[in-house]
């Protein structure tokens, strides 16, 4: 996982490390306030800091449900273009968990004048594990 540090040529501190760490336990997006629960020691602005270089490298993308906090997922591909962000962000009703969902079909958007550059697709329900 540290080898995606170098890859995006990002200075490996311990201090990254440990984010991209926590951010490797989960399988689902997670809010700002489990990242600063599970860190050992940390100043506010570095992990602010953190999250923005992580966000702005294509390693984790924001997720911004309505009425949700802000959570934060890691990528399965490069996240800084359309073409390789595309998913849907599934909020679990059961356990609240946000997921980032791979669908088979997306579908394809045409806004005349405009040029989409992010799409973002929502959806809520029952995750596999709360509807089982």
């Amino acid at each position: 996982m540290t080898n995606l540090l170098k890859i995006k040529k990002i200075s490996e501190t311990p201090f990254r490390k440990e984010v991209l760490g926590i951010f490797s336990k989960y399988n689902n997006a997670i809010p700002l306030s489990i990242i600063e629960k599970e860190l050992k020691e940390y100043n506010r602005i570095t992990l602010y800091r953190t999250i923005k270089i992580f966000i702005e490298k294509g390693i984790i993308h924001e997720i911004t449900l309505s009425g949700n906090q802000s959570n934060y997922a890691l990528c399965k591909e490069e996240c800084s273009t359309v073409a390789h962000h595309q998913h849907i962000h599934f909020k679990c009703k059961g356990c609240n968990k946000i997921f980032c969902v791979e669908a088979d079909k997306f579908p394809t958007i045409i806004l005349p004048g405009y040029k989409i550059e992010q799409l973002e697709i929502q959806a809520t329900g029952l995750c596999k594990s709360c509807s089982a």
